[in-house]
């Protein structure tokens, strides 16, 4: 493990009822009498960086905790984006992991658990894992790369503490005290702690809305689909990537077959081989010659499968693909690899493919047809089951990657945000500690016109907590991908926390950890001069071009593009259509592309609206 250095570390824990208990750490002795309840706890005194260290802790038994370092302790938490592994990006960053060999970086995966009753004591386990090229797999790939540009700049041990799960949003990591000001909110932690209610919720959602299942007809016939005997009689063509429900197939949950004979040379089938079918909509098996080679049970990993040896065969090799889509559009994202991989050879596997459908799902929906209680997406869920066992633990900061699940309601998350970060800190009793996040990347269909956007307008809802002081924001509005939710560029990010850390925790005046953030517009004869903070050493635009994404409008709000220039630490923006000015905003937009303004350290730009700021002068 790794406890936090020059600082005051809480050491907890249990034992019989008013038992001694003796703790020795670095020299040092420290005794605890328990309470009636057991419990312990005494406080180590601040240490320097270092180690390893061994604790013995003595009682009615004898624990001894080994190769203990003392340095930096980071709590991580959020959802999808803060969990996704290294392992999920092994080929962007094959060489990373590789080449990791960091055993003063360690990181610990929190298990995933709820609980709506109150807050927990413990977690069921855990363990501390050191950056080697194979245990890093398991690291969070945004805290990875945090914890090594620190460690690269600092010298010291770093800890990482991951709390994340996917898909959740802020207030299931709220605790109740947190959400004090949210009534609507509080009322629904109060009525999710009957557990009378919540196995009633269940039972009638369950009774409501259930799915009539068919039998897959390419596993119940004499031959399966995927079996090289299989005579396939009316197929119909369908390409790979795209959606069925964009090539003929209407509204269909359910399982759709893909088949195609793949030519194989006979220089790749001698040599280790990958399967690449880039992302797909909800769930899929992949059989090649017969065999199952590969299988992902949910939309969001990129499919990357090996070939154990033998799979494939000079000549033609039948592939076949059964894929599973639960609601919306099923089938595969556009706009990722789809590839038959070996040595240095490369089949592309795009193009038409044959069809047909094995299932289809028919709901029979009753009063409301609302789904069951998910614990994990309640308000206090999260943060009593995997937060509060954790807030004795004396740490550095915070790292907080959260945002997608609430980005249709900004204006709260406004307001939540600071409410959780207040939460935190008050119950890890450490006022000042940094807290560090990532406002969430372009993301979905560029637009090629000034449009609205609920994920811009909740970009500004983030932007908003860096009132708060001892706050950081990385901006990533650089490294998303139109196509996935989960973008594969997780080092740009974790670099960014870093460079925030160097400012806000570590006080480095000299670092200029953010892009230009929004100061003030003026208007000046017909157009609007826009300042701005976090400048470095000046703006610029990344492709030489002059700002892009810049949208004026007058006092109508119908905003359309301006023309743009920098003026030194300013961009000015008009618009000879808009003769009287008043508002203007920069990337204002799901997937902002031509969003180019940055500084000279080559961060980008936040973007910004003044239609609701007075700042607009």
């Amino acid at each position: 493990m790794i406890l936090q250095r020059d600082a005051k570390v809480n050491v907890w824990g249990w034992a019989a009822p008013r038992e001694k208990v003796l703790i020795t750490f670095a020299g040092k002795k420290y005794k605890a009498t328990t309470g009636a309840d057991g419990k312990w706890s005494v406080q180590l005194a601040p240490s320097r960086a270092g180690g390893p260290h061994k604790m013995n802790i003595d009682a009615s038994n004898h624990l001894i905790l080994k190769d203990i370092l003392v340095g930096d302790v980071w709590f991580c938490s959020g959802q999808s984006n803060m969990v996704h592994q290294m392992k999920l990006h092994n080929v962007r960053y094959a060489n990373d992991i590789a080449s990791a060999n960091y055993p003063e970086i360690r990181h610990f995966w929190v298990p995933n658990n709820t609980n709506l009753s109150g807050p927990q004591t413990d977690i069921a386990d855990g363990y501390w894992k050191g950056a080697n090229s194979n245990d890093v797999n398991e690291f969070s790939a945004v805290a990875y790369f945090f914890a090594k540009s620190i460690y690269e700049k600092y010298h010291v041990p770093i800890g990482l503490i991951n709390a994340s799960v996917g898909g959740t949003p802020i207030e299931a990591w709220s605790s109740e005290e947190g959400l004090k000001d949210f009534p609507n909110i509080l009322a629904t932690v109060t009525k999710n702690k009957d557990t009378a209610y919540i196995n009633s919720s269940n039972r009638n959602a369950t009774a409501g809305n259930r799915v009539i299942r068919q039998e897959d007809k390419g596993l119940t016939g004499s031959t399966p689909w995927y079996d090289p005997n299989y005579i396939a009689k009316g197929w119909r063509t369908i390409n790979i990537p795209g959606y069925w429900e964009d090539q003929g197939i209407k509204d269909l949950d359910g399982t759709v077959w893909y088949r195609r004979e793949i030519d194989v040379p006979a220089s790749m089938t001698t040599l280790p081989a990958k399967v690449f079918l880039g992302r797909i909509v909800d769930a899929d098996v992949l059989y090649v010659n017969g065999k199952q080679v590969g299988s992902t049970s949910y939309m969001y990993p990129q499919r990357r499968y090996t070939l154990p040896s033998g799979t494939l065969k000079p000549g033609k090799n039948l592939f076949v693909i059964r894929v599973t889509n639960n609601f919306g559009k099923g089938g595969f994202v556009p706009d990722k690899p789809y590839q038959l991989i070996a040595g240095n050879d490369t089949i592309d596997l795009k193009g038409y493919w044959q069809y047909k459908v094995g299932l289809v799902n028919i709901r029979q929906k009753g009063i409301g047809g609302r789904g069951p209680i998910a614990a994990q997406n309640q308000p206090t869920a999260l943060y009593n089951a995997m937060v509060a066992p954790l807030v004795n633990y004396t740490i550095r900061g915070f790292l907080w990657y959260q945002g997608e699940t609430n980005a249709g309601q900004p204006d709260e998350y406004a307001k939540l945000q600071p409410a959780m970060i207040a939460d935190w800190r008050s119950k890890w009793n450490q006022p000042d500690a940094a807290f560090l996040y990532v406002q969430l990347p372009n993301y979905m269909e560029m637009s090629y016109q000034p449009t609205e956007s609920q994920w811009a307008a909740f970009r500004e809802a983030q932007l908003k907590s860096l009132a708060v002081p001892k706050t950081g924001m990385a901006v990533a509005i650089d490294l998303g991908e139109w196509n996935d939710i989960h973008p594969d560029r997780k080092k740009e990010v974790g670099e960014r926390l870093a460079l925030a850390a160097e400012k806000v925790a570590y006080g480095e005046t000299g670092v200029v950890y953010s892009g230009p953030l929004y100061k003030l517009a003026t208007r000046e004869a017909g157009k609007i001069v826009v300042s701005f903070s976090d400048i470095g050493s000046g703006l610029i635009t990344n492709d030489g071009e002059e700002p892009g994404e810049f949208a004026i409008a007058g006092a109508d709000k119908r905003f359309v593009w301006a023309k743009t220039k920098i003026d030194g630490d300013k961009v000015v923006v008009w618009n000879e259509d808009v003769p009287d000015p008043k508002y203007v905003r920069y990337a204002w937009a799901d997937n902002p592309g031509g969003a180019n303004l940055y500084n000279k350290e080559g961060l980008p730009a936040s973007p910004f609206r003044t239609d609701t700021d007075a700042a607009t002068r």
